[in-house]
């Protein structure tokens, strides 16, 4: 093994390898990717794998758009199958708030660059015939969307990056990072010791763990995460066409074909964070007990407007931990007060965003700075005040939210009352409504 690197990056899921592909396509070919397992393991292998551009910051979005169409780049470059299906999927509105939403995301879509155009109901029922298109009010068409095969992906990615002179070491455990004097690291694994200029955690389920070997307390939580694939649907037999892919909001479900099933996932109402206290060294490629009960709900909505569900047999429902942020979006870049420590993590739409992720991370490292706003995965948005718990507290609220509006000017409740001024409480009594900004309260209005 190496003993010595420009970077070393911690993680081998489909994160941690897109930088690896990244950094050396850009010329940083002295890079080494270390994986406690097997590439894939812990939520990698076990994802939906469903792929789509939308997201509610335009900058997310463009990066989601740019992370589908490298696909086939590296599929190129590495030789291997990505196992990608560029069906084109639609975005469904059952209500007049979701369908103001789709015409806003539309807006800033085009503004991207990305090609989405509002389809009639008489065309969503003609592209998916199990769809009842009388739930719903609109539709939204996407032809990039679709779906991948993740552990595809995953060496895709790993392997594209060898081509271009990176190299990377499974069931190599980090156990220790320390940095020297000269600002680089020494990463200690159990088969020797690299010393690197830089370091990054991708971790993914373990990026907690990781982040303490350098005394660096990450606000990310593991999330419990349902989806179910069907056994063979007979209108899908008989079709030549895949259908396409689609994301119900109100129903809070997303959906594509399986084999000659479908896949149909959900985010569950009362969401259960996983492992708060630390995920365990010897989790790998396990899936944890289903819990029906907290999708029950949402599977009746889902057979309500996609009737052939409710006549399929169920062939496997899958419970797999995947990492969430407090805000839902990925936590990148340089780490505030620590030089040459980077992150990429909470990175839980990982095979929409990871593309993105490492270029902009191998932008920043080699060049200074990403070629477009990032803010809205910045670490350094995240303060002080961003603990473990307030981490597990907000990242919770954000699961249960992911298909829910925010509306301008609403404050949400988990997680706050981090700061307050000595004022706090003589404007309370006046009638504040508080909101809060980088965990400091602030009156907004008074009532």
């Amino acid at each position: 093994m190496e003993t010595h690197a420009k970077v070393v990056i911690i993680g081998g899921g489909v994160v941690g390898c897109s930088i690896l592909f990244h950094l050396a396509k850009f010329g940083w070919k002295d890079t080494v990717l270390l994986e406690r397992n097997e590439l894939t393991s812990g939520s990698s292998w076990h994802a939906a794998g469903q792929i789509h551009t939308i997201s509610s910051d335009p900058n997310i979005s463009r990066l989601q758009g740019y992370t589908i169409n490298l696909y086939k780049e590296i599929e190129e470059v590495s030789g291997h199958s990505v196992g990608m299906h560029n069906t084109g999927g639609f975005y469904l509105a059952s209500n007049n708030d979701w369908y103001d939403y789709l015409k806003r995301e539309r807006s800033k879509a085009r503004y991207m660059g990305l090609d989405q155009e509002f389809i009639s109901l008489e065309e969503v029922a003609r592209l998916h015939p199990l769809i009842d298109p009388k739930r719903y009010i609109a539709a939204l068409w996407d032809p990039l969307d679709g779906d991948i095969d993740p552990s595809g992906v995953t060496y895709a990615y790993a392997k594209a990056a060898k081509v271009h002179g990176a190299s990377y070491h499974t069931h190599t455990a980090v156990i220790e990072t320390n940095q020297r004097p000269d600002g680089s690291w020494d990463v200690v694994t159990e088969k020797g010791t690299i010393n690197a200029e830089h370091i990054v955690n991708a971790g993914g389920l373990w990026a907690r763990e990781v982040g303490l070997l350098s005394g660096l307390h990450l606000p990310v939580q593991p999330m419990e995460h349902h989806y179910l694939i069907t056994e063979a649907i007979p209108e899908i037999e008989a079709r030549e066409e895949r259908l396409p892919a689609g994301i119900d909001y109100e129903g809070n479900m997303y959906f594509r074909q399986e084999g000659k099933g479908m896949l149909l996932g959900t985010y569950e109402p009362i969401a259960t964070p996983w492992s708060v206290n630390g995920t365990p060294q010897n989790f790998g490629h396990e899936l944890l007990e289903p819990q029906l009960d907290h999708i029950a709900e949402r599977l009746e909505l889902g057979f309500e407007r996609i009737p052939a569900l409710e006549r399929a047999g169920i062939k496997d429902i899958i419970n797999g931990p995947f990492t969430f942020g407090p805000d839902g979006n990925p936590m990148i870049g340089p780490v505030p007060g620590m030089r040459n420590y980077w992150t990429a993590v909470g990175v839980m739409a990982g095979f929409c965003q990871a593309g993105g992720v490492g270029l902009c991370l191998a932008e920043w490292m080699i060049d200074g700075e990403p070629s477009i706003d990032v803010w809205a995965m910045d670490i350094a948005r995240f303060g002080d005040y961003a603990s473990p718990d307030y981490g597990t507290i907000k990242s919770t609220e954000n699961y249960e939210r992911r298909f829910m509006l925010t509306f301008p000017n609403e404050t949400l409740p988990a997680g706050r009352r981090q700061k307050t001024t000595s004022l706090y409480d003589r404007l309370s009594a006046k009638g504040a409504v508080w909101g809060d900004a980088f965990g400091l309260e602030s009156a907004l209005w008074f009532a």
